[in-house]
């Protein structure tokens, strides 16, 4: 079903949404995992969306959390074998106005720059990794902040989303969210405000009037 949406702003979440670095995010925190001699590390599935020092913090609060961040930074730096950007994102980043857009991440800064720099994506000049909040996404601290660097009330903002905790996070700040699949199926995003297959399925032009007009295929 076809859709037209207005908005002033867009808040994009980065892996699952820009990218995909899942194989990497998985080997890594395995490696880490048998590193502290976590049980079940082999198979271990890290919750999607969720912070890596709120991770370290549930599964082994016996450590130093810096010291095991520092350690789940470097693997995944190091680990880029598949990682991918997906399908839709560079036509839809080149459409927006730098002004008009960031990221909204539960990566570290350091992580994150590192991704978009392999994918060769741009960076926003002002976005929130996960060390610029107190709480992590599903709060609405993040995306409430992701407005605020661009000047906007949240509610004047669309999230763009592709886990749970991230569509919980953008409408308990105020935004209406878009998920799009991934890591996740269609069920597992009903929340969110609209869903789409991929980011292929949407298109952003901007009005006279300065407006963001979004036009996407919408699912489910």
């Amino acid at each position: 079903m076809q859709e037209n949406i207005t908005t002033r702003g867009l808040l994009f979440d980065m892996d699952g949404v820009l990218i995909s670095s899942i194989g990497s995010v998985r080997r890594c925190w395995r490696k880490w995992c048998r590193h502290y001699g976590i049980p079940g590390a082999d198979t271990f599935e890290i919750p999607h969306g969720t912070r890596a020092i709120e991770i370290i913090q549930q599964i082994k609060p016996d450590i130093d959390p810096q010291e095991g961040l520092r350690l789940i930074e470097d693997l995944e730096i190091e680990d880029t074998e598949d990682l991918r950007v997906l399908a839709g994102v560079p036509e839809l980043l080149k459409s927006l106005p730098a002004d008009r857009w960031t990221i909204v991440t539960s990566a570290t800064r350091r992580l994150m720059l590192a991704r978009l720099r392999i994918a060769g994506l741009p960076a926003p000049e002002r976005l929130i990794a996960a060390e610029d909040v107190v709480n992590g996404k599903p709060h609405p601290e993040p995306y409430r902040r992701g407005a605020e660097i661009l000047g906007l009330p949240p509610q004047d903002c669309i999230v763009v989303e592709d886990a749970p905790a991230g569509v919980s996070a953008g409408l308990a700040a105020g935004s209406r969210v878009l998920g799009v699949l991934g890591t996740h199926q269609l069920e597992d995003l009903k929340e969110a405000t609209w869903r789409v297959a991929s980011l292929r399925d949407a298109v952003a032009t901007v009005s006279d009037q300065g407006a963001l007009n979004l036009q996407i295929q919408a699912i489910g």
